[in-house]
């Protein structure tokens, strides 16, 4: 009976060491994708920044605080313009309004309407 008791406190002990292990791995893994989060952010700003006007930079800033999706979107398009090299000069905050109206414009919201009887 002696020996079962050890043998599952043996046990015990091994399995709330396993799981202090997995915790500790789980916090690990949480830090490095938070900081490869931060890593991707910062070489979008930079990219950014080089594409960017200083009174552009300021509107995308300002739609991020009132509509993020819209300004993730119009980010993600302006980096991928950078990318394929197809802006030769940085964007001015006239042409970003006319993006970003292009942007509005194509995501026509479509409307159901009941008819009730």
């Amino acid at each position: 009976m002696v020996d079962e008791d050890s043998e599952l406190e043996e046990l015990r002990k091994r399995r709330a060491a396993q799981l202090q292990n997995d915790q500790i791995e789980q916090a690990q893994l949480q830090k490095q994708q938070e900081e490869q989060r931060r890593q991707v952010e910062i070489q979008r700003q930079i990219v950014l920044k080089g594409i960017l006007t200083d009174e552009a930079r300021e509107r995308l800033g300002r739609i991020k605080l009132a509509k993020p999706e819209y300004a993730t979107t119009l980010e993600n398009q302006l980096i991928q313009l950078a990318s394929t090299r197809r802006i030769s000069e940085k964007i001015t905050d006239e042409q970003l309004k006319s993006l970003l109206k292009q942007m509005t414009q194509s995501k026509r919201e479509s409307k159901i309407t009941f008819k009730r009887r």
